[in-house]
């Protein structure tokens, strides 16, 4: 918008570069050779290293700057064939029929400006003579190698693939690096075309440097957070040599608190006077403070509303506390009838090890089912632990007094203390909304009731698989098999909510929540001693936000805690819809019982955020 002057005040620069050009682009590609099972290079890889091409259907910024990006395009389509082993290939850019790089930059042009271009990728060149100086020696200790030149195709012979050559560059920089040398570089690379055999001679190297430790660890930005704790956590010792695992492991930790919008953890660039190399943390910690809201719904069991608050560092160690609130089962006015839980837990991060969190949590709760009504308080003091990046394990001592209301055996109280310990795997590429990739928990809980001198341990296991069945991640079949079992106390004298029941919506859709039991005499359901169930879902997602599935679940529950599985299979299918959103898929699903009992429904509706499984 021009506030003052007139037009003639407008110079030959405005015109060339100022005002938007509009223009076309032409592009053929001669047929060029390939390999065998790969993907056929042809246009659509010029149509993704021009910039041209990519732009033309906005205005360009002038003839001037138009040219200027064609000039560049010479340079990304040569680097296109070079990342397809094509060095002999011929590139011509026209506009308006004249070579454009033959023009000089200020150039009139008529407009709408013409783009030709004209590619003949040519032949497919191989590696020659490779000579790699000062490659790292042999790696001693585990974790310290790195991809093998035969594994990333830098072998006389194969394709010479202009990205083979900076991941080898990239692969003798980083043994040196492994094996303790931060300062590595690498090399000035030669590279050599012999156009006759069609082959490339490549010449790199490393110069490793000396031997670097471990300095001294400072940190930058920490607020609230305590910097000798965040120096502690990262794991960096002084005095130890370098180890580029130890600072991913370090900012990985950092990350795992939770506190931090962003954790950057580097080492210096030049040694201090002892020899070593220093290391700075710089973290921006997030807003103390968090509250969410949540909810779900279910014509069968009702709606259900829940809330928290949140602390992400109480006193400086990232100590988390958060406080929780829930009441489900609303499908009326009547609150005798709702299903109320709070519960506070604590977490705190660098207990025994650095990666080792304690967790301390108090619960009141009131939980009403057709099966038994529970009114009772727990505490429970447990570790937690990762082994590896997917593999966690879980100890927990806990203690509780709870009274059950049940049409069996009526109102009894039990005083109960346990411990459970647990092993979860999860290799899901998305936790959220998995498309590829297993999970697996195993868990025993050993428990003794006071109130009925009765001992007994509570086994379970589960496991889930994601497998892609094509176009990308569009079409995922997913499965759940989930088995349980009580050994020791029977059905009368152990708590209803150690037993096992089945239904609902994460379990067998289209029955009530936790409905599926034992029938004892006179009709009346308890929970049982064992327990199988499964699931089978198709998952389709139709565009990037919006996806349906049909599933089929089944579950079973027995009196025996090796069951014998008289009891009947209760089966329910159903199909259903998502929406997708950052924190994950909105569902709604619609299950019908295949076999319904008196009490069952004839469908159930239901609605909530996160997959089923």
């Amino acid at each position: 918008m021009r506030l003052f002057g007139g037009e003639s005040e407008t110079t030959a620069d405005d015109d060339i570069i100022g005002q938007a050009v509009d223009y076309t682009v032409e592009l053929s590609v001669s047929a060029a050779p390939q390999v065998e099972d790969e993907d056929v290079f042809g246009a659509s890889d010029i149509e993704s290293a021009s910039a041209l091409i990519r732009g033309q259907d906005e205005p360009g910024t002038g003839v001037a700057g138009l040219l200027a990006e064609a000039r560049a395009d010479y340079r990304r389509i040569l680097g296109a064939l070079y990342a397809d082993g094509r060095y002999g290939g011929v590139i011509s850019i026209r506009a308006n029929g004249q070579e454009v790089s033959a023009l000089p930059p200020d150039a009139q042009l008529a407009t709408p400006i013409v783009f030709d271009i004209s590619v003949d990728p040519g032949p497919i060149y191989t590696f020659g003579r490779l000579d790699v100086r000062n490659p790292a020696p042999v790696p001693i200790e585990e974790g310290d190698e790195v991809d093998g030149f035969f594994d990333l195709g830098f072998t006389p012979g194969s394709v010479a693939r202009s990205g083979v050559i900076r991941r080898a560059e990239s692969t003798t920089v980083d043994g040196w690096r492994e094996q303790g040398h931060a300062l590595a570089e690498r090399l000035p690379r030669s590279i050599e075309a012999d156009h006759s055999s069609r082959t490339i001679d490549v010449t790199i190297g490393a110069e490793p440097g000396p031997l670097n430790r471990f300095g001294s660890v400072s940190v930058e930005g920490a607020d609230r957070m305590d910097a000798d704790f965040i120096a502690w956590m990262t794991g960096v010792e002084e005095g130890v040599v370098y180890d580029p695992d130890d600072i991913e492991a370090a900012q990985n930790r950092l990350a795992a608190l939770e506190v931090f919008q962003s954790v950057r953890v580097e080492v210096g660039e030049q040694t201090l006077a002892d020899g070593s190399l220093p290391v700075t943390v710089f973290v921006q910690e997030r807003p103390l403070r968090r509250i969410g809201v949540g909810g779900n719904f279910s014509t069968v069991d009702g709606a259900g509303v829940e809330a928290y608050w949140l602390h992400r560092n109480l006193f400086g160690g990232a100590e988390r506390l958060r406080i929780d609130g829930r009441i489900s089962g609303i499908d009326g006015t009547d609150p005798e009838v709702f299903t109320h839980r709070f519960n506070a837990a604590l977490r705190v991060p660098g207990v025994i090890t650095r990666d080792t969190v304690g967790t301390a949590t108090a619960t009141a709760e009131r939980e009403v089912l057709d099966a038994y009504t529970l009114t009772g308080i727990r505490g429970a003091v447990g570790l937690e632990h990762p082994f590896t990046p997917r593999l966690t394990g879980r100890i927990e001592l806990a203690g509780r007094f709870a009274e059950f209301d049940d049409p069996v055996f009526g109102r009894r109280e039990f005083q109960s203390a346990g411990f459970t310990g647990a092993l979860v795997f999860d290799g899901r590429d998305v936790p959220t909304d998995a498309t590829s990739g297993i999970y697996l928990e195993a868990s025993a809980n050993p428990f003794y009731e006071f109130s009925r001198s009765a001992a007994g341990v509570v086994l379970q296991a589960e496991a889930r698989a994601y497998q892609r069945l094509g176009f990308g991640d569009r079409l995922v079949l997913a499965g759940r098999v989930r088995a349980g079992s009580l050994v020791g106390s029977s059905i009368a004298d152990t708590a209803p909510d150690r037993l096992f029941l089945a239904g609902g919506g994460g379990s067998v859709r289209g029955y009530a929540y936790r409905n599926i039991g034992v029938e004892q005499p006179g009709g009346n359901l308890t929970g049982g001693r064992s327990l199988l169930e499964g699931s089978l879902e198709l998952r389709a997602r139709f565009t990037d936000t919006i996806g349906g599935v049909v599933f089929a679940d089944a579950g079973i529950v027995d009196a025996d805690s090796f069951g014998s599985f008289n009891e009947d299979l209760k089966i329910g299918v159903g199909a259903g819809l998502r929406y997708r959103t950052p924190i994950g898929p909105v569902r709604l699903d619609v299950g019908f019982p295949l076999d319904p009992g008196p009490n069952d429904p004839d469908f159930a509706v239901y609605l909530g955020i996160g997959q089923s499984f």
